[in-house]
Order: C-alpha cells, then sequence, then structure tokens
C-alpha cells in the first residue's frame, strides 16, 4: 500500500508524555512583522517603534513586541501541538526572557508533560512546555499551555489521566530584567505617561476607556502573520457544523488586542515579564467588540532603584462596556454554589509587567 503524504497533525492518541517536538519552520521576525503588529492592534509603546528612545534604556535599538514573541514562537508549535484542538485552555509560568530585535530569527521545541481523558468521548486534554530560542540558542521564552485536541478514534478511552501540576505563578527570581536596561534615564514624554512604579495601589482597578471591534479580515491577517494553521480560526467550512457555527478567533489575538485597550492608564509599563496564569474563559468571534479592564494585584520590589514590577489581572469582555454596565469577572451560581467566568468575559489574564519608579 502507497503511503499517503497527507498530513493530519497530531491527534490526542499520538501524544506520549515525555516526548519532545522539535518544530519545523524558523523564523526571523522582521521590521515589516513589527510594522503589521501595529496596524492590526494600534499598539502605541514606543519602545517597539522609537529607536532612539529604545537606545535611551540601553537598548540597541527598538525591540520585538513581547507578544509579537510569544505568537512567532506559539505559531511554530501550532502544526503539532494544536493543528486538531478546538481550543486552547490556558497559560501558565509564561517566561519573557532573552531580548528580541528585528532581524533575530527564532526556532521552537515542545516537550508533552501530561494527558487526560475527559467527559467527552471525543476530545482529551494535553499538556506542553514549549520554549523559543534565538539564533545563538538563547532562550528568549518560555511557556505552559494546556489545549483540548480531538481523538482520531473517538470511540477510545485510553485512560489517560497524568495531568501536571503547574506553578502559580512566575517567582519573583525567575523575573528577568534585560541585562542591558536602565531604566534611570526613562522619559515619560515619550509615553505620555503620568504614573510610575509607586503610583499603584493593590485592590485598584483601571477601567480603559477604548473598545474594540474585532474584523474578519485582521483576525485573519493575524494568525496567518505567526503561522499558526489550526483549523478552528481558518476554515469556514468547518466551523459552521461547530456550535458557534463560525472561525473562532485565536486566543493569542484576544491577549494582544486587550493588552493594546490596556495602554491607557499603563502607558509607562516597559515590558510583559511574565505570564502568571491565563485562560481563555468563553470564545470570541467576528463582529464581537472587546472592553477590558486591569485590577493591580500586587506591588513586586525588584530591588531596583530604577524599576519594579506589578502584577495584574487584564480582564477582556465582550460585547458590554463594564465601565457602563459594571461586572465581576467570576460568578456564582445561586444553585450550585460553583464559581465560573461571566458569560461575556473572554480573556482572564494574571500577568507581571516591567514598570519604571519615580526619579
Amino acid at each position: 500500500m502507497k503511503e499517503t503524504k497527507r498530513t493530519e497533525g497530531n491527534f490526542f492518541e499520538d501524544f506520549k508524555v515525555g516526548g519532545v517536538i522539535h518544530h519545523a519552520v524558523p523564523r526571523t521576525v522582521s521590521e515589516g512583522d513589527m510594522s503589521l503588529y501595529i496596524a492590526l492592534y494600534g499598539d502605541r509603546r514606543p519602545l517597539h517603534c522609537a529607536r532612539e528612545f529604545a537606545q535611551s534604556l540601553g537598548y540597541q535599538r527598538e525591540t520585538v513586541h513581547d507578544m509579537l514573541v510569544f505568537h512567532m514562537v506559539f505559531g511554530r508549535a501550532v502544526p503539532d501541538v494544536s493543528l486538531n484542538s478546538p481550543a486552547n485552555l490556558g497559560y501558565a509560568d509564561v517566561r519573557f526572557l532573552a531580548t528580541v530585535y528585528p532581524g533575530d530569527t527564532l526556532r521552537a521545541e515542545t516537550e508533552v508533560i501530561g494527558k487526560r481523558e475527559t467527559s467527552r468521548p471525543d476530545v482529551g486534554i494535553v499538556w506542553v512546555r514549549t520554549r523559543g530560542f534565538n539564533q545563538r540558542d538563547e532562550t528568549v521564552l518560555q511557556f505552559y499551555r494546556w489545549a483540548m485536541v480531538n481523538k482520531r478514534d473517538p470511540g477510545t478511552d485510553s485512560g489517560a489521566d497524568d495531568a501536571p501540576e503547574l506553578p502559580a505563578q512566575v517567582a519573583v527570581g525567575d523575573l528577568q530584567v534585560p541585562p542591558e536596561l536602565d531604566l534611570s534615564r526613562f522619559d515619560p514624554e515619550a509615553t505620555g505617561g503620568r504614573f510610575f512604579w509607586g503610583d499603584y495601589e493593590p485592590g485598584e482597578r483601571i477601567q480603559h476607556p477604548q473598545g474594540l471591534t474585532m474584523e474578519a479580515a485582521e483576525h485573519q491577517m493575524a494568525t496567518r502573520l505567526y503561522q499558526n494553521n489550526a483549523r478552528v480560526h481558518l476554515n469556514e467550512m468547518l466551523q459552521k457544523k461547530s456550535k458557534l457555527g463560525t472561525r473562532i478567533i485565536y486566543g493569542g489575538h484576544i491577549i494582544s488586542v486587550c493588552h493594546a485597550i490596556s495602554h491607557d492608564g499603563l502607558e509607562n509599563v516597559v515590558r510583559i515579564l511574565g505570564f502568571n496564569a491565563g485562560a481563555h474563559a468563553n470564545p470570541t468571534v467576528a463582529g464581537d467588540t472587546l472592553f477590558a479592564w486591569t485590577d493591580v494585584l500586587e506591588r513586586i520590589d525588584l530591588g531596583r532603584p530604577d524599576c519594579g514590577a506589578l502584577r495584574l489581572r487584564l480582564v477582556g469582555v465582550k460585547n458590554l462596556d463594564p465601565s457602563e454596565e459594571p461586572i465581576e469577572a467570576k460568578v456564582k451560581d445561586a444553585e450550585s454554589g460553583r464559581e465560573s467566568h461571566h458569560p461575556n468575559v473572554v480573556l482572564d489574564l494574571d500577568y507581571t509587567v516591567l514598570i519604571p519608579k519615580r526619579r
């Protein structure tokens, strides 16, 4: 029998705990990628678009946006990890490490760390740890994530039940401040920001004023930019048979949209240090309008005179402006007493950022 050359991707049965996948198609990040990122999200952080500002802080030049690095590394892994995934469920211990500059080439590898059956016969859950490297084999990014993955044979129960225990947050000692960075010369005129590390109080909520409507062309372009070929984002004929009846927007696109919305009130944030935990609480489709708020969870002193860290909770909401109709991210069921995300919440991201101290 002639061997088929058709590429199906990995199904739940194909993943072996302890297995390591070296992903194909390394990607050189260009200035064009950086400009297109701004076009897609309207990001206004000068570190990624103003060379002189970046150099004043000790960088060689403007840097690649942390979320663009995340998407590029994530996209390397999709064909092997989540091509057959109906949903990415969450992230943990995401660490942004070495600085990435335009011209750097990124590659990725993934280790399978757990899998288990679900109550549904057609899908299981797979946990992986992915690492991204530059051309010098320096680790630029590492993260855990878990995804629902379709089975090749929905009638087979593998008995898998080895879900791993993941860190609740990125340890303070693992937060990496770029060694070249010097924020003692930070000029807030470039950012337009008035607030520094000491101005944010735990328990404070920042209601971001902007709302952004998801356009089909934009989320499709973004998903292709990252070479993310997961079927649920691209194949309308396939998705018409699904419960939603249309393509699901890539979850990373939602993070970038909400992150761009959160610029107002956090203008002086320099970079993302890590994601402690994150969940795509409900799906988003083209036509939905997103809003966001940020809760300040913790102010972390890094022992440096020029900067500190803030632990934040970014909540993205669809089709409801929380500044006009206040809601909480989670609601309790009156009968069962169980907590679950509000049906309009699409993103619940606990993450840590670097921000200068006031001179």
